[in-house]
């Protein structure tokens, strides 16, 4: 069995995906983006939380098809684009880009109990800190 499908089996069986449209995403993602050299922990990761909803996904779909065109061989250009976006964020939704980053960095995360985060925003990102552990453990 494939590294990326113990991934998704280890986070199917611990019930990390938010409904089937979230694990079908996760899995699509994987599938197409797994053979290339920038596939690592942390873009699995950035994965899971882009497949969160459809926006998102989209996003990380367009960002992943540049980088499979361009022939990347990391993920250093993606984390210079977080950086960017993340800084545009005048919402919660900044956190959820330096979530992305932090990922991307292979660095700790953590959110302070004073920032302004809605608790959907609070919920998406300890899902995503919890699925990090799991795939960090694959």
């Amino acid at each position: 069995m494939k590294w990326k499908d113990k991934c998704f089996a280890a986070l199917d069986s611990e019930k990390m995906f938010e409904n089937s449209g979230h694990r079908t995403r996760f899995k699509e993602l994987t599938d197409c983006y797994c053979n290339y050299p920038f596939f690592t922990r942390g873009l699995c990761k950035c994965m899971y939380l882009s497949a969160w909803d459809e926006e998102h996904f989209c996003i990380m779909l367009e960002t992943l098809s540049e980088m499979s065109l361009g022939k990347e061989k990391n993920t250093r250009e993606m984390r210079s684009k977080g950086e960017i976006i993340a800084e545009e964020k005048k919402d919660d939704e900044y956190y959820v880009y330096e979530l992305s980053n932090s990922f991307l960095d292979n660095k700790p995360f953590e959110i302070n109990d004073q920032a302004a985060v809605s608790p959907e925003i609070r919920y998406i990102i300890s899902r995503a800190l919890k699925a990090s552990e799991i795939i960090d453990q694959v």
